[in-house]
């Protein structure tokens, strides 16, 4: 992977997702307010999973890197992969500070054939060097023996995928997508085997020039880590969104929005209560009762003194005139009381 073709895939395909990514992000950005469910900070729980999947997906990341990857040795040899096994290696030691290793001897006995060669590019260097049931003239030994290292960092991702969307580590959350997760993984898992076992290696042989040889075992495990680093970033993008209210809100339920409305019931007939014992205190207690007076009698008086000035008095009747309608608010009224002397008329009735 290098800056070069990272440049090129930004350069292609930014021009095409970045206004269809502003696009969508803007559509959901009014999600939470059209659900009734405002935007909130982000929850404890699923900070400490964003902060797996992030170390995770870093991981994986620099495990992109050539430094981090299997030597290949035509690649740093510059050989191609018609050359004699013994020239190969010459050069081979000429680059080693202190000669050929152990583990380039026994490579060197496994390669003598093009075929091996062509399967060197293919499943690597430790496959062709350590696996003891694989032959050159079977093909899938060598697939058989390069799945546990292949499979090893899908299942790695997939237990921490599970871990983060887990409703007992994160919470409901998270649990949201699961399904997501798992399907993923499961798909990059199903591709990268379709791949390994599909590949045509044989096309190498034909390839004069080592600019023209696909590296395959190096180009999957590239691409490989590239995917469960896009995974995980989708994974946990997709989290923070919905934890935080500002996409893929889920509406409230039924049963929420009843036992919403209960608690606030009850709140309301708590204060109700309250402002109840309050009043009855006041009335009872003859100091309280006097100041009460006293102040209603004040505000009658200075209301009195208000409505007697002229300009209000034009005020009011200019507002009531072009504002209030007069009509509408007396049927109100009149159906407000008919309700009331009716449900007493059928409570009086029942008893």
């Amino acid at each position: 992977m290098t800056l070069s073709s990272v440049k090129s895939v930004v350069i292609f395909f930014g021009p095409m997702l970045l206004p269809k990514a502003i696009s969508y992000y803007k559509s959901h950005k009014n999600g939470a307010a059209r659900q009734g469910r405002p935007i909130r900070p982000l929850p404890l729980k699923v900070s400490r999973a964003l902060g797996i999947l992030f170390v995770v997906a870093i991981i994986a990341l620099i495990a992109t890197f050539s430094t981090f990857a299997p030597e290949n040795i035509f690649a740093k040899t510059q050989s191609r992969v018609q050359i004699p096994v013994d020239v190969l290696f010459t050069r081979l030691n000429v680059l080693r500070p202190h000669g050929l290793t152990a583990f380039d001897n026994q490579l060197r006995h496994k390669l003598r054939s093009l075929e091996s060669k062509l399967l060197y590019l293919k499943f690597g260097p430790d496959a062709l060097a350590n696996c003891l049931f694989c032959a050159p003239d079977d093909h899938k030994s060598y697939v058989y023996y390069s799945l546990p290292a292949m499979l090893t960092p899908h299942l790695f991702n997939a237990a921490v995928l599970a871990l983060v969307t887990s409703g007992l580590f994160v919470g409901p959350e998270g649990a949201v997508w699961r399904r997501f997760a798992t399907l993923g993984a499961v798909i990059l898992a199903s591709f990268d085997l379709y791949f390994l076992s599909q590949s045509d290696y044989q096309q190498n042989a034909k390839k004069a020039r080592l600019e023209d040889l696909d590296m395959f075992f190096w180009r999957s495990r590239m691409w490989r880590y590239i995917a469960i680093t896009v995974l995980d970033a989708t994974v946990g993008w997709m989290m923070y969104l919905s934890s935080t209210n500002r996409a893929f809100v889920v509406p409230h339920s039924p049963a929420e929005r009843l036992a919403a409305t209960g608690k606030q019931m009850d709140s309301l007939r708590s204060k109700m209560s309250a402002m109840g014992i309050v009043k009855n205190t006041v009335s009872r207690d003859q100091a309280l009762r006097a100041r009460t007076d006293a102040y209603w009698v004040h505000e009658g008086k200075l209301m009195g003194e208000m409505l007697e000035d002229k300009e209000v008095m034009e005020s009011i009747n200019n507002a009531v005139e072009s504002r209030v309608k007069l009509d509408k608010i007396s049927d109100d009224a009149e159906d407000y009381a008919k309700n009331v002397i009716g449900g007493i008329a059928f409570v009086q009735s029942e008893t």
